[in-house]
């Protein structure tokens, strides 16, 4: 079955990923969803300075909306912020530095962000982390788990008394198409047993971020939440990461600004916010967060055992 997933997943990737995919489907994008105004919301967006995250910054950016970069490098993070800045004319943009992958700050920086600010509009979970090898944060958790899964978890659980108190209040998650080869496993979330694969670990991080949404939805139903696949985009976690795959495929990878443009579509169109909560997008449209007859789909049961892990473990970090 794993062989029919990759193949059924690559074949998917050549047709509906590339960029060439994204100029088709924006054949049929509604110009005027994104012609407006969010002045007086505020956007904390992870992994702001690069890639995908600085795309959307800084479209979100030239229509008015308050910036928060939230980042792990601080020299990037400035670097980028002024750059926004200049080209947006936008000086309500701020720069957070944390590490996603630690664990305990996750849950500080949330907890003050939540007493300094009085609103937060939109949080786009955008940060990623794929490994080469196996690692362990300072607090004896696997990173990519930590920085992908645990972080958003912790993030959204901090920030929704926020996001409650604030008018169309939405968490947008960038997951992968590399998701989509995953079902959700809980019984080895450290990535402790077997070979350790990068990649693997993070479309299975990706799957995790799917269902989260999926249950955040339910709990939470004055939030509008989803998740979405921005394609095959050229980025420096790509290039690091999948050195083959990106110099293969560079030709037919996507902007930065491509992939990016579902993200911005859902953080700040009213189109968006009528489409029921929950659920996976690409290319501005609602599809399905599984291939046909890949056998991903987890049972009810299997997504609350998750979420009560997910929950119990969040807990074991929180400052007291």
């Amino acid at each position: 079955m794993s062989l029919y997933r990759n193949s059924a997943w690559f074949l998917k990737g050549l047709t509906e990923f590339t960029k060439g995919a994204f100029l088709s489907a924006s054949k049929n994008f509604v110009e005027k969803d994104l012609e407006t105004s969010v002045a007086g919301r505020s956007f904390l967006i992870t992994g702001a300075n690069s890639g995908i995250g600085k795309a959307t910054a800084m479209a979100i950016a030239k229509k008015g909306g308050t910036i928060h970069m939230v980042c792990r490098n601080k020299d990037k993070a400035e670097e980028a912020r002024t750059e926004i800045v200049k080209d947006s004319g936008n000086k309500e943009i701020f720069v957070h530095i944390l590490d996603l992958s630690e664990t305990k700050k996750v849950w500080e920086f949330a907890e003050s962000f939540k007493k300094k600010y009085k609103a937060l509009n939109v949080l786009i979970n955008n940060a990623g982390c794929m490994m080469t090898k196996r690692e362990v944060n300072g607090e004896g958790l696997e990173k990519s788990f930590a920085s992908n899964s645990l972080a958003m978890y912790i993030l959204i659980k901090s920030l929704i008394p926020l996001l409650e108190k604030s008018p169309d209040s939405r968490v947008i998650t960038v997951s992968s198409g590399g998701m989509l080869v995953q079902k959700l496993r809980t019984g080895n979330l450290q990535s402790q047993r077997g070979r350790y694969d990068g990649t693997m670990v993070y479309a299975q991080n990706k799957r995790q971020q799917v269902v989260m949404t999926e249950q955040f939805a339910k709990v939470h139903p004055n939030i509008h939440f989803s998740v979405m696949h921005p394609g095959w985009v050229d980025t420096p976690t790509i290039a690091n990461a999948m050195p083959d795959f990106h110099s293969s495929m560079k030709e037919r990878l996507r902007t930065p600004e491509q992939g990016a443009d579902t993200v911005v579509w859902l953080a700040v169109s009213e189109a968006a916010g009528k489409n029921p909560s929950g659920h996976f997008f690409q290319d501005r449209q609602m599809v399905s967060a599984h291939l046909p007859l890949a056998w991903t789909h987890s049972s009810q049961l299997e997504d609350q055992k998750f979420m009560s892990v997910m929950e119990d473990l969040a807990k074991s970090f929180q400052p007291h």
